[in-house]
């Protein structure tokens, strides 16, 4: 409950009476009136619509944060089904699938080659500078509006035709405006021909990343 008060002028007060002798008029006075009013529910601050708005805020602050590790952290999160062990094998450009003997023959150090792989994205087979398969692909997608990013081999490193954009030779961006780096996948050997797929400990994918740090080149900068 509330007051709601205002001022209002007394009438009890007026002009002197003749020959009453009654002194001077006086000026009429002020007198405030109070009364209870209610107020509705609706006025009232609701608090768990004020943690509502909370938790809002911060998660309109936090997103920009957890976007950047997505696609590394993607890296580490396992497949679900479909292939052998939950992955998809990787398919050529005629629809084959890829068998990595094969594959050597005709693809040398260094080489980044398109390959069909999880959901059909195009991406990339890396092939290490010691001629072994990478085990990492690398999903060619522009993380800006959605290109296919081709491999520039001569500047060792993706240039998005689009805007602009590069990565380095590990997908890692490094020149805007791509706000994240390229997705990473799995890229294992199962029967002889490759198999992208998303399984791994993060354990197991830390061993992975030490491996091509110590195996891949770095960018000339």
């Amino acid at each position: 409950m509330a007051q709601l008060c205002r001022p209002r002028a007394s009438s009890s007060l007026g002009k002197p009476v003749k020959g009453l002798g009654m002194g001077r008029e006086r000026a009429p006075r002020s007198i405030t009136t109070c009364q209870a009013a209610s107020i509705s529910a609706d006025r009232v601050p609701d608090m768990e619509k004020r943690k509502l708005m909370n938790l809002l805020l911060l998660g309109a602050i936090s997103l920009p944060t957890v976007g950047m590790v997505v696609p590394y952290g993607a890296f580490f999160v396992p497949a679900g089904s479909g292939g052998a062990g939950g992955g998809t094998y990787a398919k050529d450009k005629l629809g084959n699938d890829i068998k990595v003997e094969e594959w050597l023959k005709t693809h040398g150090p260094n080489d980044r080659t398109l390959a069909q792989g999880l959901r059909g994205d195009p991406t990339y087979l890396v092939v290490e500078q010691d001629k072994t398969l990478a085990t990492y692909g690398i999903n060619a997608v522009c993380t800006h509006l959605g290109c296919v990013v081709p491999w520039n081999s001569a500047e060792n490193k993706f240039i998005c035709p689009c805007h602009g954009s590069q990565y380095n030779n590990q997908g890692r961006v490094v020149r805007g405006p791509a706000p994240l780096s390229l997705a990473l996948v799995h890229a294992d050997v199962d029967d002889g021909k490759v198999l992208f797929d998303r399984r791994g400990s993060m354990v197991e994918g830390i061993r992975g990343l030490r491996r091509r740090r110590r195996r891949a080149p770095e960018m000339s900068s």
